[in-house]
């Protein structure tokens, strides 16, 4: 009883965090987005995310590094999630430079039922979660909320890039379902940290390879050192929010769940940007924002179960 009480406190802990984190992780790479090209961007993102990891790799985790070698199939996986992952930052990054943080991150809403489709199809556990009465309600009250939440508030949806910006979005998302089904996949093969690590050097190393060929890379040489000691630091911090911690969350507690905790995103983008930025966030938007915290954790919430 105790064990378990721990448990959903250690989750509910882990979900709110993960959710404040990534919110604010939103504008930051927003301001990453527009001082560097989306190649440089991505490169040195990665590749100081990936050097954390790696270390960490090296000193608690180096037997799991053997398991990539001896298992070629787990290798292939690995290598291919890290090429949706360039895939995916790529369109996420232009989508971001086109748009804005806020309507970047609202449109982790269309993950849900995108991702939650794909789930169902290949994993049981997620199938009776989709198809239970508690997700179909709770997500399609946050979905509900979400839109007010959107749709009251003040976006780019005038400017000329916004359509561009919103097809990059789309395809990223969709992406973005398919690597994580992915990494469920091999989550229960080897450390969630070994995934990161390799997942992040190989994005970092194809971004750098284009980069350098496409000659885009001198862009690097006239920037500041303040921005790209910024970038790197931004890099650390969006590998450890936006990949450790989502891939941990993925192992933990299935595909249909991060995608749920997605949808609260815009919730503390919107605060951040209040706090930081003086953006407004009106009545509706609040009434929005209410409905979707009760949708996601009346969702999220573990089935009682009766002890006789």
């Amino acid at each position: 009883m105790a064990s378990a009480t721990n448990k959903r406190s250690s989750d509910s802990f882990l979900f709110i965090a993960y959710v404040v984190l990534v919110g604010i992780g939103f504008p930051i790479l927003r301001y990453a987005s527009i001082n560097f090209d989306t190649l440089n961007n991505n490169a040195v993102r990665f590749l100081s995310g990936g050097c954390l990891f790696l270390l960490i790799v090296m000193i608690k985790h180096r037997s799991e590094v053997k398991k990539i070698f001896s298992h070629p199939v787990l290798t292939m996986k690995l290598l291919l999630v890290g090429i949706l992952m360039t895939a995916n930052m790529y369109f996420f990054m232009n989508g971001m430079q086109l748009t804005s943080a806020l309507t970047g991150s609202v449109f982790c809403i269309l993950a849900l039922p995108v991702t939650t489709t794909l789930a169902s199809i290949f994993y049981l556990d997620e199938r009776k979660k989709a198809s239970s009465f508690r997700f179909i309600f709770g997500s399609t009250l946050a979905i509900v909320g979400s839109l007010i939440f959107v749709f009251s508030a003040q976006q780019t949806g005038n400017s000329a890039n916004f359509i561009l910006g919103s097809f990059f979005w789309t395809i990223a998302i969709t992406i973005s379902a398919i690597q994580n089904l992915l990494v469920k996949s091999i989550s229960n093969k080897i450390h969630t940290m070994v995934i990161c690590a390799s997942t992040a050097i190989i994005a970092g190393l194809i971004n750098l390879f284009i980069a350098i060929y496409s000659g885009k890379i001198q862009q690097l040489s006239t920037s500041s050192d303040a921005l790209i000691i910024f970038l790197i630091f931004a890099g650390m911090y969006g590998m450890v929010t936006g990949m450790l911690m989502a891939f941990h969350i993925i192992k933990k507690s299935g595909v249909i769940t991060f995608n749920m905790l997605q949808i609260m995103v815009p919730l503390s983008t919107a605060v951040v940007a209040y706090l930081t930025l003086g953006e407004e966030i009106t009545f509706v938007q609040a009434i929005g924002a209410t409905i979707v915290v009760i949708g996601c954790a009346y969702s999220l919430k573990p089935k009682q179960q009766i002890r006789c």
